[in-house]
């Protein structure tokens, strides 16, 4: 009921506010006529409860207008609801003012609708009063349940987690209207698995927020895991709820002390042993492995006072290394009893519970006894003074006894120790191998590069006769005082003067020796009275003099004899080079340039005399290599000697198909005339049937043939050959087809023959199939000039006499066959 009150005050003030404005104006003239009007909007209070069950539409309000004595007035709406989203919530009926809600609203996404009125003449269709705008308030019913802002938690919880609250927070949120029953939430827990120990809930003072708490303690060994179930309910009507769950994992943590396995032990250590292991501990912890809660941290608490020992964590085996780092004496202490305790890197958790069934595995710290057994070993000896500090001055004559040592041996006879020198870098020094004294047998020099800040350095060993021999080691630290053994000297021996603007320079000397034998030095001029004339020396005392010419010098060297004498008089003479030049405007002579590298004439001599001794290594190479190439053979332009005879007796065909030119083959039955010679013209297969062109002429055979080929350098002749009928070609324009029919002669048979063997033995790199044959000389060829000059009219069609054709002919027969029958060919 205030509710509605107070809207209808707000309207009424609103209207009043509007009829004033409209009324008032400062700017009306006074002649006009001024009439009071009331103008006034009478409407109940528009309300809608959310998700209203239908039937729909159902009446929202209704709408009333004062006008409506003057005007046929007409209604309408506008805004949300209406025409904007959400769209066809509200409507309105024109004529009665009456507004119409048409569906069901959710006040969480709409709880306020901003609606505008007008009323507008009918006839006209004007606004006869001003607009009102009005909101529609939903009414907020328990529709939503609150919801958990996590529905599965998951937290990791240490097992050392003490009791009270936990870091664990929940919150949920409720959609309804804010303060109000429907959006209060209480949580609690439903359930819990395992049962123990007990979780609560803790409400959080001004915020949503709930926090688990712990009644207990937690127990890796027997649980890894909880399931808790929330509540999360309101206070509307109906009550509403959700659940969320809460998966709490345990991590292990030390809630088990390390336990040794052996609480005694005996070790033994032989004397004056260091940086042994004695004993290795074990320990047993119930914990997870290599955690902080499971490692081991040994400690020794009792008969290491004097730092003898030491222990430390094998951190795979989480064994304790017990190790002695320094030396014990047998003589002084025989056994150590140790004790030892352990514990974890991570503090021990004792529950502190009454009800917690968790053990707490006994007392706090574990220890173990360890006594350790020392043996007795052969001692070395002990020289009384480890370190000896002898004062000597240098340069004294050798022989002096430096050191004599006082050595004791708890084991052995002193008189039994032997001495000997471990270090004499410079062999200055000797010693008694039975005393032990040990002398100087050469000056000792202080300058040395063996003396290291006036200290010269010797060691010395005793050895005892034990078993084994031991050694003790003595130090001798010789400091050698100075004496004035080394004369001044110049620094620099050559200086050079500007003589056109200076007339004097700077020289320094150095000394070796240490005050007071050293500086300031005193320097003079040695020779006669005419150098007294020429230089000077103003001041000549100190660590430097400057030399002063006494008159003007030409340019050019000048050696001017020097005398140095140091603090105590010891001296010695120098020559110092003087150089007389001319600077120009600069502080450096002018004759003295930057040194440079540069190659001479000799040197550039011998550089090119070795390129071309290269050079000609090179030539020479060539040389020997072409020498080494077979020679290429050279076909000389002779004309063969053709003689054809037809026979009718044919051979079997080559294996091969293509043959290359001038090849030789024994493979085909061919005989020959005993007046036919054809040394220089190479032979080919017969083949039956065949058609081949070539560029140096043409041969075609239907039936049997016998081709022959001879490549010149000037030409190329092709032989053709069926029955008595030949064909010649030639490419050489220089020869004319009438040959000259002159025999060659052997001798250049021979050569044509060598140099054809020659191409052969080329060819056979790229017909590898093929072997050449050699065959036996046939004596010389034939007479005849032309085949026409052959008669063969007597012998008629006879061929009988090709069965004797003389020895000539057995020889090349008998060849032929060989090379058959190694070939196993059947003709």
């Amino acid at each position: 009921m205030k509710r509605y009150i107070f809207l209808l005050l707000t309207l009424s003030v609103t209207v009043a506010l509007e009829y004033r404005n409209d009324t008032w104006s400062p700017h009306r003239e006074k002649r006009e006529l001024l009439r009071r009007t009331k103008r006034r909007w009478v409407l109940s209070t528009i309300e809608i409860i959310e998700e209203e069950k239908p039937p729909y539409p159902k009446l929202a309000t209704k709408l009333f207008n004062d006008q409506e004595h003057d005007y046929d007035l007409v209604y309408s709406i506008s805004g949300h609801g209406v025409d904007e989203d959400p769209l066809g919530v509200f409507t309105i009926n024109s004529e009665t003012g009456e507004v119409f809600a048409h569906k069901p609203v959710d006040r969480e996404e709409y709880p306020i609708f901003h609606i505008k009125f007008n009323v507008l003449d009918k006839r006209t269709g004007k606004v006869v009063d001003r607009q009102l705008s009005f909101d529609v308030e939903v009414i907020d019913i328990n529709d939503n349940a609150p919801l958990f802002d996590e529905p599965l938690k998951k937290v990791v919880i240490n097992e050392n987690q003490e009791e009270g609250l936990l870091p664990i927070s929940l919150s949920a949120t409720d959609r309804d209207e804010e303060h109000t029953d429907n959006s209060k939430i209480t949580m609690s827990i439903v359930s819990q698995e395992p049962a123990y120990p007990k979780f609560g809930l803790t409400e959080i003072k001004f915020s949503r927020n709930n926090q688990l708490n712990l009644v207990g303690c937690f127990d890796y060994d027997k649980v890894k895991e909880y399931k808790v179930l929330v509540k999360a309910q309101d206070h509307g009507t109906p009550v509403l709820s959700s659940t969320g769950t809460v998966l709490i994992s345990i991590q292990d943590s030390n809630t088990h002390p390390p336990v040794f396995k052996k609480a005694k032990h005996e070790v033994e250590v032989m004397e004056m042993s260091e940086n042994k292991v004695l004993l290795r501990l074990a320990v047993t912890d119930k914990d997870t492995p290599n955690t902080p809660g499971w490692r081991a941290k040994y400690t020794i608490l009792k008969g290491n006072e004097a730092g003898h020992y030491m222990i430390e964590t094998d951190p795979k085996t989480n064994e304790g290394i017990l190790t002695i780092i320094k030396a014990k004496d047998f003589e002084v202490t025989t056994k150590t009893h140790l004790l030892i305790g352990v514990e974890n890197e991570e503090p021990l958790f004792v529950c502190g519970s009454k009800g917690a069934d968790v053990a707490t595995g006994g007392p706090l710290l574990q220890t173990a006894d360890v006594t350790v057994t020392v043996i007795d070993v052969n001692d070395a000896p002990v020289f009384t003074k480890a370190v000896t500090k002898i004062y000597e001055k240098e340069e004294e004559e050798p022989g002096k006894v430096l050191y004599i040592p006082t050595v004791t041996d708890v084991d052995s006879d002193p008189s039994k120790i032997r001495y000997k020198i471990a270090q004499d870098s410079a062999k200055w020094m000797n010693i008694d191998p039975k005393t032990g004294v040990v002398k100087s047998v050469q000056k000792l020099d202080r300058d040395s590069s063996h003396v290291n800040n006036s200290i010269y350095t010797v060691v010395v060993h005793a050895i005892d006769d034990g078993k084994p021999p031991m050694t003790g080691t003595g130090t001798l630290l010789i400091h050698l005082s100075d004496s004035n053994d080394n004369a001044p000297f110049l620094v620099s021996k050559e200086t050079y003067m500007c003589g056109n603007k200076d007339q004097s320079v700077e020289i320094q000397a150095h000394d070796n020796d240490e005050a007071p034998f050293g500086g300031p030095f005193t320097f003079l001029l040695r020779g006669d009275t005419s150098l007294k004339k020429q230089w000077k020396l103003d001041p000549y005392i100190g660590e430097k003099a400057t030399l002063v010419s006494i008159k003007p010098l030409p340019f050019g060297t000048y050696t001017v004899p020097l005398t140095i004498e140091d603090q105590q008089g010891k001296s010695a003479d120098e020559d110092l080079q003087v150089v007389v030049c001319d600077c120009g405007s600069g502080k450096v002579c002018k004759g003295l340039k930057e040194k440079s590298s540069a190659l001479g004439g000799a040197a550039i001599a011998t550089l090119f005399a070795g390129i071309l001794a290269f050079l000609l290594l090179l030539c020479l190479c060539l040389i020997c290599q072409c020498k080494g190439e077979q020679h290429k053979p050279v076909y000389l332009q002779e004309d063969g000697n053709q003689t054809l005879i037809k026979y009718n007796e044919e051979g079997g065909s080559s294996a091969y198909k293509d043959v290359p030119p001038h090849v030789m083959s024994p493979i085909s039955s061919y005989v020959a005339a005993d007046a036919v010679k054809q040394a220089s013209i190479p032979l080919t297969q017969m083949s039956p049937g065949f058609q081949h062109s070539e560029a140096n002429g043409t041969l075609r055979n239907q039936g049997m043939g016998m081709r022959m080929d001879m490549d010149m350098d000037m030409g190329a002749y092709d032989l053709g050959m069926e029955g008595m009928e030949a064909q010649w070609n030639t490419r050489s324009t220089k020869i004319s087809q009438t040959r000259s029919q002159k025999l060659m002669s052997s001798t250049k048979v021979s050569e044509l023959i060598e140099r054809r063997l020659g191409d052969q033995k080329e060819d056979q790199l790229d017909f590898p199939g093929y072997h050449p044959q050699l065959y036996a000389y046939e004596g010389t060829g034939s007479r005849c000039q032309s085949l026409d000059q052959l008669s063969l009219s007597n012998r008629g069609d006879e061929l009988d006499f090709l069965q004797h054709l003389g020895p000539k002919f057995n020889t090349l027969d008998g060849i032929c066959r060989q090379a058959i029958e190694e070939k196993k060919l059947k003709l």
